[in-house]
């Protein structure tokens, strides 16, 4: 009996210790103030911005390929430099295609040699028609008269008939030795085309910006597919941005609307930018259906007077932007000025769980469908935070436009945004700092 007491005295003491230590140290006992920033809510501009990717680009830039096939034997330019429309770009060994000229231009000749031989021949055997019908006409007179014989008579009513077959003979002799000439004319006039393309001249003026070949290389071309990209030739006075939009975002994208670019190459410099094309139809990436990412095309021109102050004054031809360049693009696609905001991390949202109820033993919970998302913020006052309920509209990178739910001067959680989200209540004693002290270690 006396050791259960000794058991139940060193339980107390112990009890006691472990109460006072962890008053101390504030494990139980009172509850834990959060540390939160705050801000006004206050009146401003907002623009809503689409933010997207891309490569800058040539807006108008022309592949050049090889037409024939050969050796290149000139080459005049090199990538980078100017060229007019007209110059002579390069030339690729003419020999087969001279060859082949020549021998059609012998074919030609030879057809034609033919033909004038196919209309002598018809001229002949019409006039030798011509004598064994009047032969036969009198033949038939004759014999009608039973002046000669019958084998006379069908002797030259034979010669009639032969005489009459070489005739429609020798016209469609004719008629195929025309198509002949036809046919070598046309050949012949593929192999002039053929020569003339081992000359390659440029079809727009611009710069060579990108070169694919050398001086002595083969190239291949064919009617039937695109050959052998030599060159390309742009216009890099005129420069735009290809980026993809996201299927969500396109749908406020429209022709026109400005945009502001940022360029790799250039830090901290923005250029205006105004869309000039939104695609029709999707792009998409993804090995299957339901992987496949979607979005649009969408393209904006750089605008020259945002970037003048780039080029050299004793250089004008310089072009600051290159086709490959990365940049991204924030597309301004709608301005409410003069709207009631608040810090976009101040808004979160949380579940109306009023609607679920705890049903009977056995039976299913409601269907999750029932609750209802909500859009908060945090009101700070007096050293608690109150939840409102609010409706917001377009947001920019930084602010939210506020529809209803707050009023000008009134101040909101803004930081941290791990309370916001989740472990702030209704009514919860908060402690206002400055943000830069949200996480100093506690005196």
């Amino acid at each position: 009996m006396k050791k259960y007491k000794k058991y139940i005295y060193i339980t107390a003491i112990l009890l006691i210790i472990l109460a006072f230590v962890g008053k101390r140290a504030g494990w139980f006992g009172k509850d834990t103030i959060h540390k939160v920033a705050v801000e006004q809510v206050t009146y401003r501009n907002i623009t809503e911005l689409i933010t997207a990717n891309g490569k800058i680009q040539p807006e108008t830039e022309v592949k050049i390929s090889a037409d024939v096939s050969g050796e290149i034997v000139e080459l005049n330019f090199k990538e980078g430099d100017e060229v007019k429309k007209g110059d002579l770009l390069l030339k690729i060994k003419p020999d087969i295609y001279l060859s082949a000229l020549e021998r059609m231009e012998a074919s030609v000749n030879s057809s034609k040699a033919n033909l004038a031989n196919s209309k002598a021949r018809q001229v002949q055997v019409e006039a030798q028609f011509i004598q064994a019908e009047q032969a036969f006409n009198r033949s038939k007179q004759l014999y009608e008269k039973n002046t000669i014989a019958v084998s006379e008579f069908e002797t030259a009513k034979s010669s009639y008939d032969v005489s009459k077959a070489e005739v429609e003979a020798a016209k469609q002799t004719v008629v195929a030795a025309d198509f002949t000439v036809t046919s070598a004319e046309a050949s012949l006039k593929e192999a002039n085309e053929n020569l003339q393309k081992t000359a390659i001249y440029a079809p727009i003026g611009g710069t060579i910006s990108k070169l694919s070949v050398e001086l002595g290389e083969r190239v291949v071309g064919t009617i039937q597919m695109t050959g052998t990209e030599i060159l390309r030739i742009a216009n890099l006075n005129v420069m735009e941005v290809m980026v993809e939009v996201n299927e969500n975002d396109i749908v406020h994208v429209n022709i026109g609307d400005t945009a502001l670019i940022e360029v790799d190459a250039y830090l901290n410099q923005k250029f205006k930018g105004t869309v000039t094309e939104v695609a029709n139809s999707a792009s998409t990436n993804g090995i299957v259906a339901t992987d496949q990412i979607t979005s649009f095309v969408v393209k904006i021109r750089i605008l020259p007077e945002s970037y003048q102050h780039l080029i050299p004054k004793d250089n004008q031809l310089f072009y600051p932007f290159r086709p490959g360049m990365s940049a991204t693009v924030d597309i301004q696609t709608e301005t409410h000025n003069n709207v009631l905001s608040v810090p976009i991390q101040a808004v979160t949202t949380r579940i109306d769980t009023l609607k679920t109820s705890i049903e009977l033993v056995g039976e299913k919970t409601k269907n999750s469908n029932d609750d209802e998302i909500k859009e908060l913020v945090f009101v700070y006052q007096n050293d608690s935070v109150y939840q409102r309920q609010i409706k917001t509209s377009i947001q920019d990178n930084n602010y939210i436009e506020i529809l209803t739910g707050l009023k000008d001067g009134e101040s909101v959680v803004t930081a941290p945004y791990s309370l916001i989200s989740k472990k702030l209540k209704d009514k919860m004693k908060v402690l206002k700092v400055e943000k830069d002290k949200l996480f100093d270690e506690k005196d």
